[in-house]
């Protein structure tokens, strides 16, 4: 594998040489954070850095409000690049060329689409005549992509012949079809110019495992026009396929995701590309337990403030279990979960442990504001707090003048005699006025919808209301947790480092980010089988829980079992001694080494040279007989 400018990688054929290679890279999520994708763009830059040099550089759509303060200029470059850039001001487009202020500084070009939308009509027509791709020009998010596209085409073109002075290898690397219309462009011109389409997750594919919870075994028996134009998506999905037909190199990013392509997409990928992170963003060696006692602590004040105005348990003998993203119910595997949840309550009850579970569930949904009566008992409990320090604080004062200006004679006197009655007072009205008989409530916020919230409904049906009598305590939290957040005061990477457990048995997961960012902080984790990462662990690591990364085995299995093997995960987990979890969390951040960029660029340096070995089929023309 190539560390640095200059050092080739060859696979059979041609020869990958990053010195005289330029690399563009293009994703709706450049400069716009609306999504995983954005993760994997950002995170592998050090490692594309490393290999290319200045010879990489970032196309995105210049969409985002922030994205000005995230870029800094370029002025008057006479690269490769710059001189692109402005032959196409010069042709009126507004382009905007820079550094991306993240880690590695990468070169990035950022299209303005404005004007282009104005002509969305006659581009979708185009695309239509040139294609064949479905007109929709209603379609608010498919005019974007396409106006995206034209830019895209007419930077890279003029590029191409700004090259023929240069004569290096242009290697443009789409993600997902929302960047991918160019390679159609590329491929109908003939541009000198080889490309790589990378798909994340099929667009099809995930609308169909939303709604069909067979959609694994059913895979091989849809139909993808028909189904695609039953949920509104046939532009998007005859762009994505055409794409992966075109493209001189096509990837996806897990075998899951590859079974996935080869049916609904009509092609298998060329080679898989596993996603990676920047490890040493997470990486805290020696210090991993030193951080997770740290916000364990941060976590136990938010516990303490949301049940202990109801009942209290020992915290000493809590562990923190949670599971995030985006809110798919059956996708991410929140009712799995949440059945899991509900067994594993009544194993510890058998049992008789004496351990609590608090399970945070954090995602996003459609909320008025924290719910009134949470806010409270936590404004009471700072009160508390507040009151007790002072009390303190009067305490010892007195105590130590006391004791200074004593004979030798002198005992302990009644400390209650040191406190004044001003703080007596105040410190059993805060204590009555934070005392409940009510159980602690289930969701943090008040649901625009709460009545057909899934998560909510199975909670209330199934009685897993956070009782007295429950081991599995609830925090349903439907916002991002960040610094900002009045209930919990820390950023999300903080807060997972504080949980012990990170639960995600997702079904239909294309990566799955979550669980190796989990890892990557200490926090041993559960996956599936059926999330690309879960699988490539499967196949590719011989490793057991001890390792801190356990995969559910969902492929094929009745829900039922399923759920009674999570169950006996988690109640395993709960079972060890705390030498055992140090010592997992441990090797769990260790294992994480394994995901960083610098390892798993390879992936992508393999799916280059496909491209640039590729050879595209010449058309047969059938010559006409003539009669002699």
């Amino acid at each position: 594998m190539p560390t640095a400018k200059g050092k080739s990688v060859t696979t059979n054929g041609k020869t990958v040489n990053p010195s005289r290679t330029l690399l563009l890279e293009a994703a709706w999520e450049v400069c716009n954070q609306v999504g995983g994708i954005y993760t994997v763009i950002r995170s592998k830059i050090p490692a594309a850095k490393s290999i290319f040099q200045d010879n990489y550089c970032l196309m995105g759509p210049a969409i985002h409000p922030d994205r000005h303060a995230e870029v800094d200029p370029i002025e008057d470059s006479k690269d490769l690049i710059g001189r692109s850039v402005e032959r196409m001001r010069q042709a009126g487009h507004e382009v905007f060329y820079g550094t991306w202020l993240v880690t590695g500084r990468p070169k990035v070009v950022l299209f303005s689409i404005e004007k282009e939308l104005e002509n969305k009509k006659t581009n979708s027509s185009r695309l239509f005549a040139d294609h064949g791709i479905p007109e929709n020009p209603e379609d608010d998010l498919l005019s974007q992509v396409i106006a995206f596209g034209k830019m895209q085409s007419v930077f890279i073109e003029i590029l191409s012949e700004e090259n023929k002075k240069e004569k290096k290898t242009i290697i443009s690397h789409f993600h997902e079809w929302m960047a991918a219309i160019p390679i159609l462009d590329i491929r109908k011109k003939g541009l000198a110019v080889r490309t790589v389409f990378t798909t994340h997750a099929t667009i099809l594919g995930r609308y169909l495992a939303m709604n069909d919870p067979m959609f694994y075994e059913n895979l091989n028996t849809y139909n993808w026009k028909d189904r695609a134009k039953h949920f509104g998506i046939e532009p998007l999905v005859a762009i994505e396929r055409e794409c992966a037909k075109e493209t001189d190199s096509f990837t996806t990013v897990s075998e899951v995701t590859g079974r996935e392509c080869a049916t609904l997409l009509g092609k298998q990928p060329d080679h898989i590309v596993p996603n990676g992170l920047n490890i040493k963003r997470f990486v805290a060696y020696h210090e991993v337990q030193v951080l997770h006692q740290e916000f364990k602590e941060e976590i136990h004040k938010f516990v303490v403030g949301h049940f202990f105005s109801s009942y209290s348990f020992d915290l000493d003998k809590t562990l923190y279990f949670f599971t995030s993203g985006r809110y798919e119910y059956h996708n991410k595997g929140y009712d799995t979960t949440l059945k899991a949840l509900s067994r594993l309550n009544e194993l510890m009850k058998e049992a008789k442990l004496d351990t609590t579970i608090v399970m945070f569930l954090v995602t996003k949904r459609p909320s008025w504001s924290i719910n009134p009566v949470v806010l409270q008992s936590h404004a009471l409990m700072e009160e508390l707090r507040h009151n007790t320090e002072e009390i303190q604080r009067q305490v010892g004062e007195r105590l130590f003048f006391k004791a200074a200006s004593s004979d030798k004679s002198y005992v302990l006197p009644n400390l209650n005699e040191m406190v004044d009655d001003y703080w007596r007072l105040r410190y059993r009205r805060t204590i009555q006025a934070w005392k409940t008989d009510k159980w602690p409530i289930i969701v943090t916020h008040n649901l625009h919808d709460q009545h057909n919230d899934e998560v909510l409904v199975y909670l209330r049906e199934h009685k897993l209301i956070n009782s007295p009598e429950d081991k599995v305590k609830i925090v349903y939290h439907p916002d991002f947790i960040t610094s900002t957040n009045p209930l919990f005061g820390i950023d999300y990477g903080e807060f997972v480092r504080g949980c012990h457990l990170g639960i995600f048995p997702s079904y239909y997961e294309p990566w799955g980010y979550t669980p190796l960012e989990s890892i990557a902080s200490g926090v041993p984790t559960i996956t599936s089988d059926l999330s690309g990462f879960g699988d490539y662990v499967k196949r590719n690591m011989n490793i057991s829980f001890d390792h801190g990364i356990a995969v559910l085995n969902r492929d094929g299995r009745k829900e039922k079992v399923i759920i009674e093997d999570l169950a006996q995960m988690m109640f395993s987990f709960v079972k060890e001694s705390r030498r055992y979890r140090i010592a997992q969390r441990n090797r769990a951040e260790d294992l994480a080494e394994s995901f960083d960029w610098h390892n798993l660029i390879e992936h992508y340096m393999t799916a280059y040279t496909i491209a640039i070995n590729y050879k595209p089929r010449k058309k047969k023309i059938q010559a006409s007989k003539k009669k002699v």
